[in-house]
């Protein structure tokens, strides 16, 4: 548990990961600020419903705001006292990045500019930002561990993240603010994106389409469950360094035909197949070496494949009233 009333700015709290990490830190007496510009990246009512959950709670302030609008950052931060900054806030999609790339540059990079500029003239106990497993790249060493030189990632959205790390490592030198980026693996569980393939999946197979599966189903990925990321974030705001970097994964990678096959099996429907290339900017496999989140953290991720593809579809049919 974090210390009680703690004050923690969480931008992107609509987000899937942000609404999480809010929620958790409500739920342990924490106040919690909150950003969003409640973009139509995809459905905006899921965006609302998250917020539903956590806007009612009385240590919960939210700002419809854009992370890049320095005036509306400038008035939250003197307006209420800061401890911890929380930056999920940023354009996701790994594909979509070749669509709209100045969407990237636009939230990733210079919105996260002008979150490290508040940290910098609001000194804050700690700040925790995102990055993400897309740093690494298509690389062949596995597992990915956080002392591998990356320097080739093959989307924009894996460069932005690691030019996000780059930016924070001069902020905290210059400036001594402590910070720390998560580098995290393929984030799953209720309430989560509908662009990521379990959602995509589900959704196909219950509608009897086909399935999109890339790279021929030659794909394995590190799954990593939402309750285990929110404990490893809680961990990392709740322990300030002055600059590091951890990869938050299951440390175990999933075949991409199993996470099929265990979706078909817990739904009862097989899924028809449209097996095509791999796509441009994907990485065939991600594996999260952990060694050093446990050893610094205290992260153990404890959830299975199975059971948290259970838990996902649990919620879709509450949420979405499928039978």
């Amino acid at each position: 548990m974090i210390d009680n009333q703690q004050t923690t700015l969480v931008t992107g709290v609509a987000g899937f990961i942000g609404f999480h990490i809010a929620r958790s830190l409500l739920e342990n007496g924490n106040r919690v600020i909150g950003i969003d510009n409640l973009n139509a990246y995809y459905d905006v009512s899921l965006k609302k419903a998250r917020l539903e959950q956590i806007i009612s709670h009385r240590n919960c302030t939210f700002y419809h705001e854009d992370i890049n609008n320095l005036d509306a950052l400038k008035r939250i931060f003197s307006n209420h006292h800061i401890d911890k900054i929380c930056n999920l806030a940023a354009q996701a999609g790994v594909r979509y990045s070749i669509q709209d790339p100045f969407a990237y540059q636009e939230s990733n990079i210079k919105g996260f500019l002008t979150i490290l500029e508040m940290a910098r003239q609001f000194p804050v106990d700690n700040f925790v930002f995102a990055s993400s497993s897309s740093v690494y790249g298509d690389s062949e060493k596995l597992p990915f561990m956080v002392e591998d030189n990356i320097a080739t990632p093959i989307s924009l959205y894996g460069a932005t993240k690691r030019s996000n790390e780059l930016i924070a490592y001069s902020y905290s030198h210059l400036f001594n603010i402590p910070l720390t980026g998560l580098r995290y693996f393929t984030v799953y569980g209720p309430w989560g994106r509908p662009d990521m393939a379990l959602f995509l999946f589900t959704r196909s197979i219950l509608a009897g389409q086909p399935i999109d599966i890339y790279n021929f189903g030659k794909m394995r990925r590190d799954f990593t469950y939402i309750d285990d990321i929110v404990d490893g974030t809680i961990s990392a705001l709740n322990t300030p360094f002055r600059f590091e970097i951890f990869n938050l994964g299951n440390s175990e990678a999933v075949d991409l035909m199993e996470l099929i096959g265990i979706i078909e099996e817990e739904l009862g429907t097989e899924a028809r197949k449209n097996f095509l290339p791999l796509q441009p900017g994907d990485i065939s496999e991600t594996y999260a070496d952990i060694e050093k989140t446990r050893k610094m953290l205290g992260f153990n991720p404890k959830t299975s494949i199975r059971t948290g593809i259970k838990k996902f579809l649990d919620w879709y049919r509450d949420y979405y009233h499928v039978a």
